[in-house]
């Protein structure tokens, strides 16, 4: 199948219609037109109905949406192994939630690229719910996550532990989070923990689904929150930020996802590397 078709049909679910989609892809309304022509004959099937509105997704243009990204995905995946320069013979890609890009993998990767001077790094953000299906259909080949999902064909490995501590902005806050406690979404475990710690909190004015976000929030606008105690350190030592006395400490595993036929020593490598780059880190 033609990439260009999958595209052109991405960018019209993306766009809702013809007209913004050939706008998106800088080619003419009647280009749209005629691939997604195309691709309903060759997959059989309407994938649009098109009305006033712009374009909606027909039952059989809903099931291939999922496959229209694999494909470009896969595409995506192609071009980087067979396109590696001179002296990378091997490629791995990486996914990670973005906390733990933050302040850790994004320095451990400086670190390893050198320890292992032949490999080529694709890196990818995401959540468990996007890596592990990444994982299974080999678009990633190497994850690290808090809250693994378990699939056939797929092992998982504990890291390490991140330290969760509460701090807040006021040095001399009582320990219990209020309306200014920014609630941030470090897992359904983290959560549970949380709210047994804190029975009578009655919630947050802002949650947020990305620990950066909330930091930056705390910083400039004050309150309280739980971040990993790497993330913070430097600002409680500034004074900063306060680690809140007496509060709660939370444990928060992080894991490495990947195929069970993946290269072992490669693995191996990244698993004993990280595990040193986060024992260095707390």
């Amino acid at each position: 199948m033609d990439t260009e078709l999958a595209r052109t049909f991405l960018a019209v679910v993306g766009e809702g219609s013809f007209f913004a989609a050939g706008e998106r892809l800088h080619i003419t309304q009647s280009t749209v037109s005629v691939r997604i022509r195309s691709l309903e004959e060759t997959l059989g099937c309407r994938l649009f109905v098109r009305n006033k509105a712009g374009a909606i997704l027909t039952p059989a243009g809903h099931r291939f949406q999922k496959h229209a990204r694999v494909l470009l995905h896969t595409l995506e995946q192609a071009r980087h192994d067979v396109g590696l320069a001179a002296g990378f013979p091997e490629a791995i890609v990486i996914g990670a939630r973005i906390g733990l890009w933050d302040g850790f993998l994004d320095q451990w990767l400086s670190d390893v690229r050198g320890s292992m001077p032949t490999l080529s790094f694709r890196t990818l953000i995401g959540f468990e719910e996007d890596l592990v299906p990444a994982l299974v259909e080999s678009r990633i080949d190497f994850g690290v996550m808090y809250t693994p999902q378990y699939r056939p064909g797929l092992e998982v490995e504990k890291l390490f532990e991140e330290r969760l501590i509460m701090v807040t902005t006021e040095p001399n806050s009582n320990g219990e989070p209020d309306a200014d406690h920014v609630l941030v979404d470090w897992g359904p475990e983290f959560y549970a923990r949380f709210r047994a710690a804190f029975p009578s909190f009655a919630g947050s004015a802002l949650s947020v689904s990305v620990g950066w976000l909330g930091l930056r929030h705390l910083n400039l606008y004050g309150g309280s929150g739980y971040f990993p105690h790497r993330l913070v350190k430097s600002q409680i030592q500034r004074q900063q930020l306060f680690a809140v006395s007496g509060a709660p400490q939370f444990n928060l595993p992080a894991y490495a996802v990947f195929p069970h036929e993946s290269q072992r020593s490669n693995i191996d490598a990244l698993i004993i590397t990280l595990r040193e780059a986060a024992a260095n880190q707390d």
